[in-house]
This record gives structure tokens, C-alpha cells and sequence, in this order.
């Protein structure tokens, strides 16, 4: 299964103690792989980095960039499909261009997507994706 994680997912999935852990958990055990570009790093690094500290983020940010289940993706194009918030682009432009399966994420703004036949972009709260990795 291939996946594009929202910041505000990663977030909240890192610490050890959150309830949103075991999304960390699977993607160290290598249960799906994750799709990232340049610009989702980038915004990883700033957020965590802001909201957790330094040393969180380099060690989060170095877990992903050596993990074999990353794939790392060049986006060719820019669809413009979050009018709300076009800062969440990227994770849209990504998702197309690797042909994720899903986007999880908990941003309202992405509700957007639901109603865009073309191209079809699925996304997933944390709670469901986390039942969608804890199902048999």
C-alpha cells in the first residue's frame, strides 16, 4: 500500500505515548511505503521542528530518508486541486504522481478531493487508516 502523510498526521503519530503511534510503528516495520517529495520534507522539518523540537524532527526526518519503504517523488505537475489552503498541494500533486492509494490526513481542506472525479484522489483520517492497518 502506498500512502502520502499529511503533516498534521505525522505529527501526531511520532511520539511513543500518542494513541496515533502505531502508524509510526508500521511504516518502521515496513508496512507501507511512503511517498514523500522535497517539499513534504521540507515541511515536515519546519513543523516538527517548530511544534516538537530539533532533534525530533532530524531524527524523524533521518528515519524517513534512510527507510527502504520511501519512495521519493519528482512532481512533474501541479494540479491546484486545495483552493482553500494551496500549501496542501503538495501532498495532492504527490499522491497523483505516485499513484498512492491514500492520502491520511485530518485537514478539512482536503474534503475537497471527494468530489474531484479527476484525478481521483483518496484520502483517510488517522483513525481510519489506523483501522485499516489494525483489520486482519
Amino acid at each position: 500500500m502506498k500512502i502520502v502523510l499529511d503533516t498534521n498526521v505525522l505529527l501526531v503519530a511520532i511520539p511513543n505515548r500518542s494513541i496515533y503511534n502505531p502508524v509510526f510503528r508500521a511504516f518502521l516495520d515496513e508496512k507501507f511505503t511512503l511517498c514523500i517529495t522535497t517539499d513534504i520534507l521540507d515541511e515536515y522539518a519546519e513543523i516538527i521542528g517548530e511544534r516538537a523540537n530539533k532533534n525530533i524532527a532530524q531524527n524523524t526526518l533521518e528515519a524517513i530518508e534512510s527507510a527502504p519503504n520511501v519512495e521519493f517523488v519528482i512532481r512533474y505537475y501541479k494540479w491546484n486541486l486545495i483552493e482553500a489552503d494551496h500549501d496542501d498541494d503538495k501532498f495532492v500533486d504527490c499522491a497523483i504522481a505516485c499513484n498512492a492509494d491514500y492520502i491520511v490526513t485530518n485537514d478539512g481542506h482536503f474534503d475537497v478531493l471527494k468530489n474531484v472525479s479527476f484525478p481521483k484522489v483518496i484520502t483517510l483520517t488517522i483513525q481510519e487508516f489506523l483501522a485499516k492497518l489494525q483489520a486482519p
